[in-house]
């Protein structure tokens, strides 16, 4: 099987039975395979395939079928699959999916929400096979703005009249008659209701992702009237009821807790903890289940890549339960983000939406919108979800080896790591777009490279050859992140929610929702108490406000409105922490805007540090212009924007270098995401660039991701870690020598017409409809396309797949 350097290569499981030998599994354990993010996959089980992004399962009436609602960006829509053997035996896609899945009261129909197509759809299920029969519009005018009402979560009331849909963008819930097809009734609830559920007496539970809140609402006659709102923490999103209807127990991933709420006081009456050791934020509870016995929940631990199993106390399970107190048992592992969870008596089924891992990427086959199935080379594309079955119950010791598996698989258990830096003062953190190592590294000799998938050799980008000549050449750099959407987060939070994880497929497949992960709320303003996408730790610049740190942000978080201009009249920060530490003349994302101009301004501000000899301890910049704007005509031509972005990485070490500051700064340059291009060796692999006067020359072949670099930021600045990842990371303190070299850089011209504007013809043609008001709101694929004829030639062969490298250096 070929493997490449942290991630998981092409791994696939033959389709199984239940019965499993389990126990055999613990015993036999093989090597643990690693992600990007880091962590590794060790389930406690075999696994089978499904397709892309399930984010919901539910088992069949005659329990022999396991349905999953895909919601991914290659896929959305319907499979059912063989419980026994894996087989996936029907797919059914929808032009859009989001979430909800339920089976009516009698088992006949099956219903799906159908996200941005604001429709909810019904299959006629007999024999185990599901038939598409109608579908019924939630909008409430002919004339309603597509995306407008988003349904997500689904519940019927108990006589199968009804069916109640959370409404994710329209923050409002639905009931909805089904003999009718018709919404009869629409209430209003908290931002961005998620799932519903319903008890055996009619109780409905609606709750509120935006905010911190479910909704109770109780059937009386012919309607739902609202009955009670319980406040339970922030960011609710799965539900559960026990069997009588006493308790709900709701998860908050961006938190790492479960309330559970006595549903006859409506009040909350504990809340369970699954965060990782000593670290606030990082496990990510997003689904939930309870044993048949009610005496344990079961929770899907999206970034633990674990289920974690909680013992009950009688008081907290609403009823006899062998458990004295409320306690974590343990957690079983399992494969890459679990987000559903299906118990049938002692079974578990496991949604993974991730699944077995990422692969490389130099085919990049897919080459338009039209989302075709079976193309596995686009980032988002490669997440093949899978079902992993398990047991509900495990003896002591069986959960104790299971549990030392996932703390191993999550790097809990690396040793602290006690290693010194040179005497920096200050970071300067420099934030680029969506490269691969390949396309900007792929014709240097010293590293892992393929030249045939270069895109921006020496000649165009000659200061970042340079930059890795000298202080050293990472080729085993991995982003944490698939997109720009949660690239942003990673690279600025070391996380990204739930929230980001499970809508930014549907936006990138242009399937809805507003691009809201840059501190943006939906309706794209400014509103921090609106913010559904922030983690619970905040941000690198939280951190370090939180500390006293002086901080100076260029870009990232930044808005601009071109129609005011260029400047501080034109451009805003989306969080309100960096309101007072930004230089609002150094604009966001702009591709009109050369980075040039950016490094202009962030040079005014330096001369300043250098006046008054006080430069902030930490600075974030976004670089973005290496994003290009594809051949658009009148545009500039991609060498001439990855030109200019190569500049003005090579003028702002240049100015560091020949400055007071050189011997005690350290400045980190990499991609938020690496989307936009092939890699031999995975979708995930990058640019790094640590520089300073004491890195060191040579090829590094050492794993790094975002999170490492994080965590090197926060070590060298006595910052607090904000998530699992950079509490557990590999920091690079290793890297550095013990003298310094301070000899200053001096920025290269590239030998490119950095004015150069695209011409009219094909490639321009196909550029005309990408929308590049923002990093990623294109079509990626066919940028890259773009790109690649624009710079090798239309007569030059899109690449095709090679083997990755069979080794690694850890």
């Amino acid at each position: 099987m070929p493997r490449c350097g942290a991630l998981v290569h092409n791994r696939r499981v033959a389709p199984l039975i239940v019965a499993l030998a389990f126990v055999a599994s613990l015993a036999s354990a093989s090597e643990p395979l690693p992600l990007p993010t880091g962590h590794r996959l060790d389930p406690a089980a075999p696994s089978f395939a499904v397709g892309n992004f399930p984010l919901t399962m539910v088992l069949s009436p005659e329990r022999n079928r396991l349905v999953v609602l895909l919601c991914g960006w290659r896929q959305q829509g319907l499979q059912v699959v063989d419980r026994a053997s894996g087989e996936v035996l029907q797919t059914l896609d929808q032009p859009a999916a989001f979430l909800g899945l339920a089976f009516a009261p009698d088992g006949k129909t099956l219903w799906a929400s159908g996200g941005f197509d604001d429709a909810v759809y019904a299959y006629a299920w007999r024999d185990g096979v599901a038939t598409f029969d109608r579908k019924i519009s939630l909008h409430a005018l002919p004339v309603e703005k597509a995306g407008t009402r988003y349904p997500a979560g689904l519940a019927f009331s108990s006589d199968g009249r009804f069916l109640y849909v959370a409404e994710n963008l329209g923050d409002t819930f639905d009931v909805v008659d089904v003999a009718r097809g018709k919404v009869v009734q629409r209430l209003a609830v908290d931002r961005y209701p998620y799932t519903v559920a319903v008890s055996r007496d009619g109780m409905v539970y609606v709750s509120c992702w935006g905010d911190d809140t479910v909704h109770v609402f109780k059937a009386r006659s012919e309607a739902l009237q609202r009955v009670g709102r319980i406040v339970v923490g922030r960011h609710p999103s799965a539900l559960v009821l026990n069997a009588a209807g006493t308790r709900l127990f709701v998860a908050s991933a961006s938190t790492d807790s479960i309330a559970v709420v006595d549903t006859r006081k409506r009040a909350v009456i504990a809340t369970l903890s699954d965060a990782p050791p000593t670290v606030r934020e990082g496990s990510t509870p997003n689904a939930l289940a309870l044993s048949d016995d009610g005496s344990r929940l079961l929770v899907a631990e999206g970034d633990n890549n674990a289920v974690a199993v909680f013992a009950l106390s009688p008081r907290v399970a609403g009823r006899k339960t062998p458990s004295t107190r409320d306690r974590l048992l343990g957690r079983v592992p399992v494969e890459w983000y679990p987000a559903a969870l299906a118990v049938d008596g002692d079974t578990l089924f496991v949604a993974n939406a991730k699944g077995h891992g990422t692969v490389p990427n130099p085919g990049r086959t897919q080459p338009n919108k039209k989302l075709q199935p079976g193309t596995l080379n686009y980032t988002l594309s490669q997440l093949r979800g899978s079902i992993t079955p398990l047991r509900t119950t495990w003896r002591t010791g069986e959960l104790a080896k299971l549990s030392a598996r996932v703390a191993g698989s999550n790097n809990w258990t690396r040793p602290a790591d006690s290693g010194r830096y040179p005497p920096f003062r200050h970071v300067i953190y420099i934030i680029k777009e969506n490269r691969t190592y390949d396309q900007v590294f792929g014709d240097m000799a010293a590293g892992d490279g393929d030249p045939s998938l270069l895109f921006f050799g020496r000649a165009i980008s000659p200061n970042h050859h340079a930059l890795a000549d000298r202080f050293g050449l990472f080729d085993r750099f991995f982003v944490n992140a698939e997109v720009s959407g949660d690239g942003h987060n990673w690279s600025t939070s070391a996380y990204a929610t739930d929230y980001v994880e499970k809508t930014v497929a549907s936006n990138y497949s242009d399937r809805g929702r507003t691009y809201d992960y840059q501190g943006m709320n939906r309706d794209q303003f400014v509103d921090d108490d609106d913010d559904v996408n922030a983690p619970a730790s905040g941000y690198l610049w939280d951190a370090a406000l939180r500390k006293g740190i002086t901080f100076r942000d260029y870009g990232e978080f930044i808005v601009g409105r071109p129609e005011l201009g260029v400047g501080t009249k034109g451009n805003y920060a989306t969080k309100r922490a960096i309101d007072g530490h930004t230089n609002l003349d150094y604009p966001g994302f702009d591709t009109d805007i050369t980075d040039q101009h950016r490094l202009d301004v962030w040079l005014g501000d330096f001369r300043g540090f250098l006046e008054n000899n006080d430069m902030p301890a930490l600075q974030i910049i976004w670089l973005p212009n290496d994003h290009t704007a594809g051949a658009a005509a009148g545009k500039l031509t991609p060498q001439a924007y990855m030109a200019d972005n190569d500049l003005a990485l090579g003028r702002l070490v240049d100015a560091v270098s020949h400055s007071k500051f050189w011997k005690d700064t350290v400045i980190f340059v990499l991609e938020d995401d690496a989307q936009s291009g092939p890699d031999h060796v995975d979708s995930h692999r990058s640019i790094l660039m640590p520089i300073s006067a004491y890195s060191r020359a040579g090829a590094v072949h050492r794993f790094v991701n975002t999170t490492d670099v994080l965590a090197t930021i926060e070590e060298i600045l006595g910052l607090d870690p904000l998530s699992q990842y950079d509490r557990y990371g590999r920091p690079l303190h290793d890297i550095f020598a013990s003298e310094p070299d301070l000899t200053p850089y001096a920025a290269i011209t590239p030998d490119v017409d950095r004015t150069q504007k695209n011409p009219e013809g094909e490639a321009a043609k196909q550029s005309a409809n990408l929308d590049l008001s923002r990093a990623d709101a294109v079509d990626d694929d066919l940028l890259n396309r773009i790109l690649w004829r624009a710079i090798k030639g239309e007569s030059a062969p899109y690449p095709g797949p090679t083997r990755a490298p069979s080794g690694f250096l850890r």
